[in-house]
């Protein structure tokens, strides 16, 4: 089982920076692979970005591209997602996601095969 606490949302202005944590709970976070998704009112859950279980490996969805770093310390149990150049359709609800033991990376930009996930943090981009 494994427990997931995001922080970090609020409200900043369209090219501000915001920085996300995602804190998991349970002594085998190396195990798991983790991804950021998001959801905006009236649309489905978006991927934002993902991250191997080692850290060695990251993807992003397009729109995020060269925006948004994820990162992550296995030694801290935590996984991060550094917003850079915010724009209002940035807007949106954001989760923590965690994968035990993905096999490919189309799995990790698949919102239904995450194991757990966070309660979310809003992050509101104003224009």
């Amino acid at each position: 089982q494994v427990q997931l606490v995001e922080s970090g949302g609020g409200l900043v202005q369209a090219g501000g920076s915001l920085r996300l944590s995602c804190a998991a709970s349970g002594r085998t976070f190396s195990s798991y692979d983790m991804g950021w998704f998001r959801q905006a009112p009236g649309k489905e859950r978006e991927f934002v970005a993902a991250i191997s279980r080692s850290g060695g490996s990251t993807y992003y969805g397009d729109s995020v591209k060269g925006r948004f770093t994820i990162s992550r310390d296995n030694a801290k149990n935590t996984v991060n997602l550094q917003m850079n150049s915010l724009k209002a359709e940035d807007t949106a609800v954001y989760y923590c996601a965690a994968k035990a033991y993905a096999m490919t990376s189309a799995v990790l930009t698949t919102a239904q095969r995450y194991d757990y996930w966070g309660q979310g943090t809003q992050v509101t981009v104003s224009s």
